[in-house]
Order: C-alpha cells, then structure tokens, then sequence
C-alpha cells in the first residue's frame, strides 16, 4: 500500500494541474492529509461512494497521463544518472563538477 500512496503522490505532483479543483481537493485530503473517506464525505457534502469513486478514476487518469508522457519515469532515470555522476564526482574530488550537480538537482 505504501508504494502505491508513494506513486500516487509522485504522479500527483506531475499532473495534478490537469486534473480539475475537485478531483485536486479530493485527492490532497485522501493522499496527503490522509482524511479517511468519510472525512472528506462529510467535509464535501457528497457520499462516500461518490468520493470513492472520484479518488479511484483520478488515479486511473494520473496513471494513463503517465502512460501517455512519462513524466515520472524521465524523472527517475535522471535522479539515478545524476547519482552515478555524482559518485564518479565524489571518486575524482572534482568540486567544479559537485557544484553543476547539485545545482541541476535543485532546479528538479
């Protein structure tokens, strides 16, 4: 379960600008509040199932933006090339090369 809530959090911050106000509210009390369903049931005046529902399809679109762009996985396989150059940079006490390294993380 936790690698799921983990994903789904990643792929929120990725695509959560293309999901609408709604599914956006629903999804930050479930996933990163952590409200149960019927917190935000009672919190939105709407049914638990309907708020079941809405989380599951916008996690279902979350998924198929990310079959569609990739978003994440780029991501990814960037973080690791930037940890093996950071490691060939350790290697070789090359500073000039820590400092390029670290600014192109803090721009991700």
């Amino acid at each position: 379960m936790l690698d799921k809530t983990t994903r789904i959090n990643a792929l929120y911050d990725f695509y959560q600008e293309l999901l609408t106000e709604k599914q956006r509210s629903y999804m930050e009390m479930y996933y990163l509040e952590d409200f149960s369903l019927g917190e935000i049931s009672e919190t939105s005046n709407v049914s638990r199932q309907a708020i079941y529902d809405n989380i599951r399809r916008t996690e279902q679109m979350l998924e198929e933006y990310e079959q569609k762009l990739g978003l994440y996985q780029k991501f990814l396989a960037r973080q690791s090339l930037l940890k093996e150059i950071s490691d060939i940079a350790d290697e070789r006490n090359d500073e000039q090369l820590k400092t390029k390294i670290e600014a192109i993380i803090e721009i991700e």
